[in-house]
């Protein structure tokens, strides 16, 4: 498992390659990259501020993984999170999973995207042409969530 909150852009395919690291019993790789939009709820973005709580952050992040490897039989994961002043279509997030079978991954793959959009602590401000807001978490998200306590997905 390979838990990251950075202000530096990642290499996708650097990343995916430290996760397969030559293991012969990975047979499915899922990832999931999120980027910054130039425009949010009908209003133009120039920019995004990410916040977190070092150490809080990391942990809840561990936590959200250790709750997908208790579901799913994962190989490897790799989450990384940045932070910081972000420009539109600069890279937020990386979540990738590696397992033996691709059920598994992209299930486990939507599972911690879904965790991590609603239970780690990070704060987002954008930068619009009428001054700076924070964003508020979206019902989507919370629906998202829900489902995984549902057991529907």
């Amino acid at each position: 498992m390979i838990i990251r909150v950075q202000t530096a852009d990642f290499d996708l395919n650097a990343e995916l390659a430290q996760l397969r690291q030559a293991n012969p019993g990975i047979g499915a790789v899922v990832s999931f990259v999120g980027l910054v939009r130039d425009i949010n709820d009908g209003q133009d973005i120039s920019a995004m501020e990410l916040e977190h709580y070092p150490g809080m952050t990391e942990k809840a992040l561990e936590q959200i993984v250790k709750e997908a490897e208790a579901r799913w039989k994962l190989i490897n994961t790799v989450v990384i999170h940045r932070v910081g002043i972000l420009q539109p279509l600069d890279q937020i997030v990386l979540v990738a999973v590696a397992t033996r079978h691709r059920g598994d991954a992209f299930a486990a793959c939507e599972f911690i995207m879904d965790y991590l959009k609603t239970q780690a602590p990070f704060w987002k401000k954008e930068q619009t042409p009428e001054g700076a807001r924070w964003v508020d978490a979206r019902e989507t998200d919370d629906q998202a969530l829900q489902k995984w306590a549902e057991g529907v997905a």
